[in-house]
């Protein structure tokens, strides 16, 4: 298991450095795939990924990647408001069939898994995007390992002992303390490069420490769900991993909030 899980992650890391370095049309494509993917893994643990409510957020997803690729950014709230509309027009016209918790469930998908993981695409589009995109990485997966470290070493406080009793306090103070080391150490190598920012050192690590506190919350909220939902792993694409909402759920928190720290500081 280990051994599949590690190579797994090599594969994913070379893939990562391939498909974000080309960026545009190459990035923008797997990013709608794998938003795609993870909102059918979704709605199946929500047990509504073959209805018709469900077809409705695939093309919500889909409908939200062509205003992105078209620059119509204006336009998501209208987006918003219409998939609302149809999926509430849905539910009234087909009573009782459905129930209130499965049309949330639908509308708020597109959202968590469609609109959120889109920033991933969104940052590397930015001014000095090339540069900034890999800090999604340092406070996601390099926030994991550090908090995995830093529990190990210092962990005695429970942070959520009920819904992931072996993370710690201690664990997510080491894991935005290392995220945000490797976003300060990371803009001092390229600091040269990133001349939209004033002052790259502290922008980056401070966008990392942000990002990694919020990251946590991101892997707790999708083990959650899953917990609510009594199952291990949203699926099995990626060997040793589970499925895509395994392996990107602290992405899908870091993205944006990566986007929104480097659009303030700027």
């Amino acid at each position: 298991m280990f051994t599949t899980r590690l190579i797994s992650g090599i594969i994913l890391v070379v893939l990562a450095l391939l498909i974000v370095g080309a960026g545009g049309s190459i990035l923008f494509a797997v990013n709608g795939a794998i938003s795609m993917v993870g909102l059918f893994e979704l709605y199946r643990v929500l047990k509504i990924e073959k209805t018709p409510l469900a077809v409705i957020g695939y093309l919500a997803c889909a409908a939200y990647y062509g205003l992105i690729w078209f620059d119509g950014h204006e336009y998501v709230t209208l987006m918003a408001i219409a998939v609302l509309m149809c999926l509430m027009s849905f539910y009234v016209f087909t009573f009782p069939k459905y129930k209130t918790e499965e049309v949330t469930a639908a509308f708020f998908g597109v959202f968590y898994v469609a609109v959120m993981l889109s920033y991933l695409y969104q940052v590397r589009q930015m001014p000095g995007g090339l540069y900034l995109v890999w800090l999604i990485f340092f406070s996601s997966w390099g926030c994991d390992t550090c908090a995995y470290c830093a529990g190990k070493l210092f962990g005695k406080h429970k942070m959520t002992p009920i819904l992931s009793p072996k993370k710690t306090i201690e664990g997510a103070i080491g894991g935005m303390a290392g995220s945000a080391v490797l976003g300060y150490v990371y803009a001092m190598l390229l600091e040269h490069r990133m001349l939209e920012l004033n002052n790259p050192c502290m922008a980056c690590a401070l966008a990392c420490a942000v990002a990694a506190l919020i990251s946590q919350i991101g892997d707790l909220a999708a083990s959650a769900i899953k917990r609510n939902h009594q199952v291990k792993d949203y699926g099995h694409l990626i060997p040793g991993h589970g499925g895509i909402l395994d392996r990107f759920d602290s992405m899908i928190f870091t993205a944006p909030a990566i986007y929104l720290v480097i659009t303030l500081v700027r």
